[in-house]
């Protein structure tokens, strides 16, 4: 039997915890092998800025941060359990990969 490694990747943590409950709630019921969700290290984007762009006044500067979160689940994959993983709704914010071995 074929194990699927699903990634999913959202700058909203509790989005891609939502989709993992999901995945693991489906592969509870069809009595299949489950592993995770595992949480990946997240990923900070960090960007700083001047605030007058014309660099008269003080030297006072805006600090942005972007959170990429990540969660792994391993799931033993037959065709009917897969198809109900992809049938499931996915927000806009998280974006799912899904590797087959």
């Amino acid at each position: 039997m074929p194990i699927a490694r699903i990634k999913l990747i959202s700058r909203s943590k509790n989005d891609a915890r939502d989709i993992a409950r999901q995945i693991i709630d489906i592969a509870k019921t069809s009595g299949i092998k489950f592993s995770g969700p595992v949480p990946l290290p997240t990923r900070k984007l960090k960007i700083s800025t001047r605030k007058t762009p014309c660099g008269d006044g003080s030297h006072t500067f805006e600090h942005w941060q972007m959170r990429i979160h990540k969660w792994l689940v391993q799931v033993d994959g037959s065709e009917q359990v897969l198809r109900q993983i992809m049938r499931i709704p996915v927000p806009d914010t998280v974006h799912i990969e899904i590797m087959l071995n």
